[in-house]
Parts: structure tokens; sequence; C-alpha cells
């Protein structure tokens, strides 16, 4: 398999966190967005929607879309339970991370790290802060229940959620308070294959 990824990002992290959780191989091949990569005519033929994470099959297939890679590689691992109501709750986990999570506390870290962006440029920052912390609020809460997401072992909503919470703080976000989360943050860095997320690109 190929992957087309900036290692920087969470999304194309996500995706890199579980190929090497599996022991999977794969061809990497890095992609600059900020340089218009997922724009070019030979790179919107794979995903006319230009964007990345993009893993290229065996046989030629495209998947776009960091989750639905997810899903797709987990198919019949540890990482994905075969109940069908737990199954349910790893999409619910998943969902939320793109709905609830991703789109505060990735901007912030986005407009901050790669843009180089300041409260004072944006104003919508705020509400974005806002809503990551309650999304961190959730997160805690339910963590608090028990050590993962789903079940009693690691799953792609645990994934799907680690790539952005881990480096919330690229954003603004302070973690100290968030017992629940921090003792699962080192519970995902400690197991085996784990590695780490690429730093974000130096601003030219």
């Amino acid at each position: 398999m190929k992957l087309y990824a900036d290692s920087s990002s969470g999304n194309c992290y996500k995706v890199q966190l579980l190929l090497n959780f599996l022991g999977q191989p794969y061809d990497l091949e890095e992609i600059n967005v900020l340089s218009g990569d997922t724009r070019q005519p030979a790179f919107l033929a794979k995903n006319p929607n230009g964007r990345i994470p993009l893993l290229e099959l065996d046989d030629g297939t495209h998947l776009p879309e960091s989750n639905a890679i997810l899903f797709y590689l987990a198919e019949g691992t540890s990482f994905l339970p075969t109940d069908r109501l737990q199954r349910a709750r790893v999409l619910q986990w998943m969902f939320f991370e793109q709905y609830s999570h991703e789109p505060y506390i990735a901007v912030l870290r986005f407009w901050k790290q790669y843009a180089g962006k300041t409260q004072a440029d944006e104003p919508g920052w705020a509400e974005r802060e806002a809503k990551g912390y309650a999304a961190l609020d959730v997160m805690d809460r339910e963590l608090a229940k028990g050590p993962w997401f789903v079940g009693e072992t690691p799953s792609i909503a645990d994934i799907a959620l680690y790539a952005y919470t881990h480096v919330a703080d690229h954003g603004g976000f302070d973690l100290s308070s968030y017992g629940s989360i921090n003792g699962w943050l080192e519970r995902m860095a400690g197991l085996p294959g784990y590695i780490p997320i690429a730093p974000p690109p130096e601003r030219r």
C-alpha cells in the first residue's frame, strides 16, 4: 500500500499510527498541502476532493478520509470490535472527533503552528477555543469510566481522538487539569508500535 500524507498532520498521523500498531508495511509519499500539492491534476485524479490522507491499495484503488481509512485497516483486528453495539460506539466517537473535536482543536493548531496567526487575527478564535475545551470535558468524563473509549482495549476511536488531543497544546489548549485524558495519553504512548507525530513544518 501507499499512503499520501503530511506526517505532521493529525489526520494523516492517525493512519500512520494504526499502520505501525498493526506492523503493516507501506510506502509513504509526503504531500505538502501548503505548496498546493493536493491541487495538482495528478493528485486530483486520485482524490477529486484534494485532501490527505489518501491510501492507495495494492490493486490501485484509492481510499480518502482518515477515519474511513482507519475503519478499513482495522477490520479483522483488535482495533475494531466484532460486537455490533461496540462497533457502533467506535463510530460514535469517530463522528464526535470529526464534528465536535477536530474543527476546534485541530483548527487552532493549524492557525497557530502552520499559519502563524494569533487570537487577534481570527475573530472566531475564542469560540473555537471554548468548543475545543467542551470536547475535552466530554472526553475526560468518559475516560473516567474506563481506560479506553470503547471496551477494555484500545480501538480506532482512541487513535482518532489521540491524534489531535496529544498536540492540543500546539493550539494553546491547557490539558493540565484533565487527569483522565492525561492517563489515557500515557497509555496510548505506551502501546507497542507507537510512533510520535512529526513536528509542524517551519514557516517561511
